[in-house]
């Protein structure tokens, strides 16, 4: 109930009576102060007149006035500037570090807010606040979604600016682990991340001209040319298998040759409720193949003016061996086995785009982080039960811009049930209260 007593302050949703102290002084407040989401007072620098004299800092908030001594606050002198202690219930005064007496404010919470607010955290509806999206005008519902597409671009520049790091610097590897996570299309995303970050970059250097050299390390790392990756019931026809023996013999030769680490456990590859074209040693031939032929060089991305160029760098093909198998000593019939549309899309989606705004930020080139957005304008909107349930409320989704955006909203705010930090909560307790 903390939280609501936080949101009731920072809207101002105060009764229409006088605010006074317990000593009957007169509370009136001019800025209710900046949210402060770290540790410290909850909120900076507010104005507040008490009686005739007009205070300029802090103030905190707690349910009781005893949970200023309960966590502390009075032995703290981070909490000296404290101009204002509110509370839900007064049950004691209360004093900072220098010995200073705070004064107190009890603000209760309306009944009605607090009963929409326990909807928005009881309903299993989902959307929760689903009854006010029609009502909602343009404008509110624009500013929203731009505010959520910036904060999902910039946790995803996060994260692979923290794999950047990790590499010393390496762009370009962190680039291609990124698109490899996301080749894993959800189930085996991690262990397409674990994969990336064990390959040995350094050899795969000396042997980009030579793909099947390079698919031997792909492979031979994944730990998918050992028997034991091999389905129990493909067994005995994979030892009959020449090409799975070629391959073995090539990364043999080539973890000698660079004194390669085992290769990862091949039990770390899922492939329940996976589709063929979904196996990883389809989706590592086909890495293989974009890494033989340079399609994955950063440069080449940063290059790419528009979504068709983009397109074009992330076409696969397969070997031949790999137009008749899914997996090792189980042929079947002739498939090229290209990337669909839609999966270059979402990769652009999920890799390229986070990469070009990652750089941006980086090296502090608006012009790429603008080039990202209108990328994601451009592009359709993913289809999934995420949007769809959305779309069904009323909301418009034109664009990955808009799918994006949405997908930050439920992840980050509705799982999270933090209905308070967004502004569809915010309408949804107005428009009720």
């Amino acid at each position: 109930m903390e939280k609501l007593l936080h949101y009731v302050w920072k809207h101002k949703i105060f009764p229409l009576r006088a605010l006074l102290t317990p000593y009957s002084e007169e509370v009136e407040v001019l800025d209710v102060g900046l949210s402060n989401p770290n540790s410290g007072p909850d909120f900076f620098n507010a104005k507040i007149k008490i009686g005739n004299t007009l205070w300029a800092g802090n103030v905190e908030l707690h349910m009781r006035s005893s949970d200023w001594f309960k966590h502390g606050h009075d032995g703290d002198s981070a909490y000296n500037n404290t101009i204002l202690h509110v509370v839900n219930i007064i049950d004691c005064e209360v004093f900072a570090e220098n010995g200073k007496k705070i004064p107190q404010l009890q603000l209760d919470i309306p009944a009605r807010v607090e009963r929409c607010y326990s909807e928005l955290c009881t309903t299993e509806d989902y959307p929760r606040c689903h009854p006010i999206i029609r009502q909602l005008d343009q404008f509110t519902v624009h500013s929203w979604m731009s505010a959520l597409l910036c904060e999902r671009l910039e946790s995803k520049a996060k994260l692979v600016m923290e794999r950047v790091k990790k590499l010393n610097g390496d762009w370009e590897n962190a680039f291609f682990i990124t698109l490899a996570r996301n080749f894993g299309f959800g189930l085996n995303g991690d262990t397409f991340e674990f994969w990336g970050s064990h390959l040995p970059f350094h050899a795969l250097g000396k042997h980009r001209d030579n793909g099947f050299q390079i698919e031997s390390l792909f492979m031979g790392t994944a730990g998918l040319l050992q028997m034991d990756a091999v389905p129990k019931g493909n067994r005995e026809a994979a030892t009959e298998d020449k090409y799975l023996e070629k391959l073995q013999k090539e990364y043999q030769y080539l973890a000698h040759k660079f004194s390669l680490p085992e290769p990862m456990s091949c039990e770390r590859w899922q492939y329940l409720r996976l589709r063929p074209q979904n196996f990883p040693h389809l989706r590592i031939i086909q890495l293989a193949h974009l890494y033989h032929k340079g399609c994955l060089n950063l440069s080449r991305v940063l290059e790419a003016e528009s979504i068709e160029q983009l397109q074009e760098l992330l076409q696969t093909q397969v070997t031949e061996y790999w137009e008749t198998h899914y997996l090792f000593g189980c042929p079947g019939p002739k498939n090229e086995k290209k990337l669909s549309k839609a999966s270059r899309n979402l990769l652009i989606i999920n890799t390229v785009i986070p990469v070009l705004y990652a750089y941006g930020m980086q090296h502090d080139n608006e012009a790429l982080c603008n080039r990202a957005i209108q990328m994601l304008e451009e592009l359709r909107p993913e289809n999934n039960y995420i949007i769809r349930q959305w779309e069904s409320c009323g909301l418009t989704v034109e664009s990955a811009a808009d799918s994006q955006a949405l997908i930050q909203l439920k992840k980050e705010y509705c799982d999270k049930k933090e209905c308070l930090r967004c502004r569809f909560g915010y309408e949804f307790l107005k428009n009720e209260s």
